[in-house]
Protein backbone atom coordinates (compact mmCIF):
# COMPACT_ATOMS: atom_id res chain seq x y z
CA UNK A 1 0.00 0.00 0.00
CA UNK A 2 1.28 3.43 -0.87
CA UNK A 3 1.50 6.64 1.26
CA UNK A 4 -1.15 8.26 -0.32
CA UNK A 5 -3.51 4.84 0.50
CA UNK A 6 -2.22 4.29 3.86
CA UNK A 7 -5.40 4.43 6.44
CA UNK A 8 -5.29 7.72 8.29
CA UNK A 9 -6.75 7.33 11.45
CA UNK A 10 -7.17 9.89 14.31
CA UNK A 11 -9.38 10.20 17.46
CA UNK A 12 -12.80 11.96 17.41
CA UNK A 13 -10.52 15.19 19.27
CA UNK A 14 -8.36 15.32 16.57
CA UNK A 15 -10.78 15.28 13.77
CA UNK A 16 -13.28 17.87 15.78
CA UNK A 17 -9.25 19.81 15.61
CA UNK A 18 -8.85 19.41 11.85
CA UNK A 19 -12.23 19.73 10.77
CA UNK A 20 -15.14 22.49 10.52
CA UNK A 21 -18.32 21.84 12.23
CA UNK A 22 -20.18 21.36 9.25
CA UNK A 23 -17.44 19.23 7.52
CA UNK A 24 -17.56 17.33 11.10
CA UNK A 25 -20.78 16.25 10.82
CA UNK A 26 -21.23 15.25 7.34
CA UNK A 27 -17.63 13.03 7.48
CA UNK A 28 -17.53 11.43 11.05
CA UNK A 29 -21.12 11.75 11.99
CA UNK A 30 -22.53 10.73 8.46
CA UNK A 31 -24.66 14.19 8.51
CA UNK A 32 -25.57 15.79 4.80
CA UNK A 33 -25.65 19.67 3.84
CA UNK A 34 -29.19 21.44 2.90
CA UNK A 35 -29.27 20.99 -1.00
CA UNK A 36 -27.86 24.04 -3.32
CA UNK A 37 -26.14 25.06 -0.09
CA UNK A 38 -22.72 23.65 -1.18
CA UNK A 39 -19.85 25.34 -2.20
CA UNK A 40 -18.56 23.24 -4.87
CA UNK A 41 -22.26 21.78 -6.07
CA UNK A 42 -21.68 24.69 -8.94
CA UNK A 43 -18.06 24.73 -9.58
CA UNK A 44 -16.93 23.67 -13.06
CA UNK A 45 -13.70 24.14 -13.32
CA UNK A 46 -11.20 21.48 -14.47
CA UNK A 47 -9.36 20.05 -11.47
CA UNK A 48 -9.57 17.35 -8.95
CA UNK A 49 -11.78 16.82 -5.73
CA UNK A 50 -10.21 15.61 -2.32
CA UNK A 51 -11.28 14.19 0.74
CA UNK A 52 -11.68 16.77 2.88
CA UNK A 53 -10.53 14.56 5.77
CA UNK A 54 -7.45 13.28 4.34
CA UNK A 55 -6.88 14.79 1.19
CA UNK A 56 -6.98 11.24 -0.44
CA UNK A 57 -8.20 12.17 -4.59
CA UNK A 58 -11.59 11.03 -5.11
CA UNK A 59 -13.36 12.68 -8.73
CA UNK A 60 -11.92 14.23 -11.41
CA UNK A 61 -13.99 16.93 -12.73
CA UNK A 62 -14.57 15.36 -15.92
CA UNK A 63 -16.52 13.07 -13.96
CA UNK A 64 -18.51 15.82 -12.65
CA UNK A 65 -21.91 16.58 -13.97
CA UNK A 66 -24.96 18.44 -13.25
CA UNK A 67 -28.16 15.85 -12.01
CA UNK A 68 -29.87 18.78 -10.77
CA UNK A 69 -30.56 17.01 -7.22
CA UNK A 70 -28.64 19.98 -5.17
CA UNK A 71 -25.54 18.33 -4.61
CA UNK A 72 -22.00 17.91 -6.25
CA UNK A 73 -22.68 14.41 -8.63
CA UNK A 74 -20.09 12.15 -10.14
CA UNK A 75 -20.35 9.57 -12.65
CA UNK A 76 -17.19 7.80 -11.77
CA UNK A 77 -14.51 7.84 -8.78
CA UNK A 78 -10.92 8.91 -10.02
CA UNK A 79 -10.16 5.18 -9.11
CA UNK A 80 -12.35 2.62 -8.06
CA UNK A 81 -10.34 2.01 -4.49
CA UNK A 82 -10.89 5.42 -3.29
CA UNK A 83 -13.86 4.98 -2.11
CA UNK A 84 -15.93 2.04 -0.45
CA UNK A 85 -19.49 1.73 -0.57
CA UNK A 86 -21.70 0.14 2.27
CA UNK A 87 -25.71 -0.69 2.31
CA UNK A 88 -27.57 1.95 4.48
CA UNK A 89 -30.97 1.43 5.86
CA UNK A 90 -31.01 4.89 7.73
CA UNK A 91 -34.38 6.62 7.65
CA UNK A 92 -36.30 3.51 6.29
CA UNK A 93 -34.82 3.75 2.83
CA UNK A 94 -32.53 1.58 1.39
CA UNK A 95 -29.55 3.41 -0.17
CA UNK A 96 -25.52 2.62 -1.09
CA UNK A 97 -23.70 4.92 0.80
CA UNK A 98 -20.00 5.90 0.21
CA UNK A 99 -17.17 6.17 2.04
CA UNK A 100 -13.55 7.50 1.62
CA UNK A 101 -11.81 4.37 1.78
CA UNK A 102 -8.65 6.00 2.95
CA UNK A 103 -10.13 7.81 6.03
CA UNK A 104 -13.66 6.31 6.42
CA UNK A 105 -15.28 9.37 5.86
CA UNK A 106 -19.20 9.47 5.09
CA UNK A 107 -18.45 11.28 1.43
CA UNK A 108 -22.76 10.69 0.39
CA UNK A 109 -24.56 8.44 -1.59
CA UNK A 110 -24.53 6.70 -4.76
CA UNK A 111 -27.80 5.84 -7.04
CA UNK A 112 -28.30 4.02 -10.28
CA UNK A 113 -30.22 7.13 -12.38
CA UNK A 114 -27.05 8.83 -13.38
CA UNK A 115 -25.61 9.15 -17.11
CA UNK A 116 -24.10 6.73 -19.22
CA UNK A 117 -21.64 5.19 -19.81
CA UNK A 118 -21.80 4.18 -15.94
CA UNK A 119 -25.18 4.82 -15.27
CA UNK A 120 -23.91 5.99 -11.85
CA UNK A 121 -24.74 9.36 -9.75
CA UNK A 122 -22.41 9.80 -7.11
CA UNK A 123 -24.68 12.27 -4.62
CA UNK A 124 -21.63 13.73 -3.30
CA UNK A 125 -21.61 16.70 -0.18
CA UNK A 126 -19.70 19.57 -0.90
CA UNK A 127 -18.37 19.56 3.20
CA UNK A 128 -16.61 16.35 2.34
CA UNK A 129 -14.53 17.41 -0.10
CA UNK A 130 -11.73 20.33 -1.12
CA UNK A 131 -11.04 21.03 -4.82
CA UNK A 132 -7.81 21.44 -6.37
CA UNK A 133 -7.74 23.75 -9.95
CA UNK A 134 -5.70 21.91 -12.81
CA UNK A 135 -2.54 24.39 -13.87
CA UNK A 136 -2.91 25.51 -16.85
Amino acid sequence: MSDSQEKVVHSDAEWRSMLTHEQYHVLREKGTERPFTGSLTENHETGNYHCAGCGAMLFLSGAKFDSGCGWPSFMIPADSKAVVEHEDKSFGMRRIEVTCARCGGHLGHVFPDGPGPTGLRYCINSASLTFTKADK
